[in-house]
């Protein structure tokens, strides 16, 4: 305790009851929340009756891994905490699949259901599509799988979104639902957000369910409160629903992802929902220098929908923040990148730099500047778990747990190749196998049997042993062996694999695998970064948040990009405080030095344009920034597109 500051020990000393962590930027809320479940702990509470729940792997992992090291080294602790002792720390997706495979027979499905990815839930909305006769380069299966998730995220099923649909785009996509339902069903497949929908259902109709639950787990904490949408917030109140020890930590000024379904209105909301909730505000952060929040605070005070802090800290003033001008967005990237070049040469390290940018495709002219400058970098968004060998190697394990998922059983009945081509797979689907020539039905049985027996394995080996056998008993290993540099690289993956898999080698052999599959699918694009590689991070603000780097890099600070225009948006003010929050976000990921760019030309969708510098930048005191003149341009050639 005595590591922590006056508001953050009273955070850990308020058990009983609700309780609203407002946590600012860099304030040490992970602190918190590990130090209050080892004050649980040590209070005398059974560490299985503590809920824990954040919204990465990465944040679940290190949560995890914090409260066991405070666990092992608090020497006043008398009872041991076993393998079978320990709290539930895990996603908000995971703790869905989890309770969903507990209470499978009466959530009406099987307990080895598959969960889809983001590529194997685009490919059903195509199939669905094409069913419904629609042409997918007419309608965006993205768009309407996006808009499917939003209905979902709102708790809304298939037939209520079909009742309330009134525009084109709204009714195309309930037709194509309906018949994306009837695909994950048949292939007994849940999408992340079913993960939510069908738990927060399972929990409203079944009150013994709920109860049990509630029972379970006495003292609940989800973090990142303000990110929750409707669906995670009636899960978070069913649970808490016995005791109402729910202690929410977040922060409005924070909140960046209504695009996805996240309500700001939950944590505004949260003392009418619990009127005897304590409320705790930790305002003192220990990240940044004076400089940088005094910056961000600025910003966000414009903000409305928010609870009102200031930020402070004991931190050095530091630099000034230093900002850049450039004619091109070409110009912007070598610009960056001789300051990266700069700073590595007076001895940061390469981890601890990092390159935001508001859109994904402004990524493209930095990677130009850093490959020639030669200057090591991590794409952030280039998942592991995507990759085809890895995809290949899961889909082996999802196809031996559920025969009914065609999608794992198209994609490796031919991986590696075994002569059995796309007529013999429809017909083995469409129930035609009495048609398949006698050569090819002895191939197709060698297949079956395969798959019975990696089923053997996932049942009786630790999941590393069963990624080995996987990777020998398909031909995978061998074919990769004889192959060519890029081959030699797949089969380093899958090695990789099996490390990863060992992390699931204390737990039964199929609850291991289990777990391996839940996380593989629900993996985000933080939990590819390694933080050790020595890289320089290129990534999306919002694939920065809840990271810290000494030096951080915001480039293309313009109008209509950062902040982002939205067209025919029918809710201006919540886009503009959205986006300015973005940008305290930001802001705030610095540990020492800022550096802010912006271009005056640059091409977007195949189009040069003139853009004005950010309004964000004027909103920042003149005394705190260090301005940094356009320099001699490339001499890139305007490109003019007229469509």
């Amino acid at each position: 305790m005595s590591s922590l500051n006056e508001a953050q020990q009273r955070a850990v000393e308020t058990t009983e009851g609700p309780l609203l962590i407002i946590a600012g930027a860099g304030s040490g809320k992970t602190r918190v929340i590990t130090h209050r479940i080892l004050s649980l702990i040590k209070k005398g509470i059974a560490p299985t009756a503590i809920l824990a729940i954040t919204f990465t792997n990465k944040a679940a992992k290190e949560m995890k891994e914090r409260v066991g090291n405070l666990l092992s080294e608090d020497k006043t602790l008398n009872m041991p905490v076993s393998m079978n002792e320990r709290s539930f720390i895990s996603t908000f997706h995971a703790l869905g699949a989890h309770i969903l495979r507990e209470n499978a027979v009466l959530a009406g499905l099987s307990r080895h259901f598959t969960i889809a990815d983001k590529t194997d839930a685009k490919r059903i909305i195509k199939e669905a599509m094409e069913k419904c006769s629609l042409d997918t380069k007419a309608f965006d299966p993205g768009a309407i799988l996006n808009m499917i998730s939003r209905a979902k995220g709102n708790g809304l099923d298939n037939s209520r979104f079909a009742v309330q649909a009134d525009s084109f785009s709204e009714k195309t996509a309930a037709r194509v639902w309906k018949e994306y339902e009837s695909i994950l069903e048949k292939e007994k497949t849940l999408d992340f957000d079913d993960l939510l929908l069908k738990t927060a259902d399972l929990l409203a109709k079944h009150p013994s369910i709920r109860e049990h639950y509630a029972k379970r787990w006495l003292y609940i904490h989800i973090d990142e409160y303000q990110d929750t949408n409707r669906v995670q917030y009636q899960i978070s109140k069913y649970l808490a629903s016995s005791r109402r020890n729910i202690c929410a930590v977040g922060d409005a000024d924070q909140n960046i992802y209504s695009w996805r379904g996240a309500t700001i209105e939950n944590i505004l909301n949260f003392e009418k929902d619990y009127p005897e909730t304590v409320v705790i505000t930790l305002e003192k952060n220990y990240r940044s220098t004076k400089t940088i929040l005094s910056a961000a605070n600025h910003i966000i005070s414009k903000n409305v929908l928010r609870k009102k802090k200031t930020l402070y800290t004991d931190n050095d003033h530091g630099d000034k923040i230093s900002l850049m001008a450039a004619y091109t967005e070409s110009d912007e990237a070598w610009s960056i990148a001789d300051r990266v070049v700069s700073l590595i040469d007076s001895g940061t390290n390469h981890q601890e730099i990092a390159v935001l940018y508001r859109a994904n495709f402004q990524s493209r002219a930095l990677e130009e500047a850093f490959i020639k400058r030669n200057i090591p970098y991590q794409l952030v968004g280039v998942r592991f778990f995507e990759r085809k060998e890895i995809k290949d190697t899961l889909s082996y394990i999802r196809a031996a747990l559920n025969r009914e998922n065609w999608g794992d059983i198209v994609r490796t009945i031919n991986t590696p190749p075994r002569g059995i081509g796309k007529a013999t797979v429809a017909k083995i689907i469409s129930g035609r196998e009495d048609l398949i020539p006698t050569a090819t039905a002895g191939k197709i049985a060698h297949f079956w049997r395969l798959l019975d027996n990696i089923h053997g394995k996932i049942k009786s080996e630790k999941p590393s042993e069963t990624i080995k056998s996987v990777l020998k008993q398909t031909g995978m290993e061998e074919l990769f062996r004889k192959g060519n540099a890029e081959d030699e690289e797949r089969l380093l993956n899958i090695y990789e694999l099996v490390s990863v898999a060992t992390q699931y080698d204390h737990m039964a052999p199929l609850d291991g695998i289990e777990a391996l599959l839940t996380n593989a699918a629900l993996a985000t694009d933080q939990d590819e970064l390694d933080t050790q590689k020595q890289a320089v991070k290129l990534m999306t603000v919002h694939a920065s948040k809840g990271l810290e780097f000494e030096h951080i890099f915001i480039a293309g600070l313009e109008q209509d990009l950062f902040p982002f225009k939205r067209h025919n948006d029918r809710d201006g003010q919540n886009v503009d405080e959205e986006e300015r929050r973005l940008f305290y976000v930001a802001l705030t990921r610095a540990k020492q030095r800022l550096y802010l760019s912006h271009a005056v030309l640059r091409t977007m969708y195949g189009t040069q344009k003139v853009s004005a510098p950010s309004e964000f930048i004027t909103d920042i005191a003149e005394e705190l920034i260090e301005e940094t003149l356009p320099g001699k341009p490339t001499g890139a050639k305007a490109i003019f597109i007229d469509f």
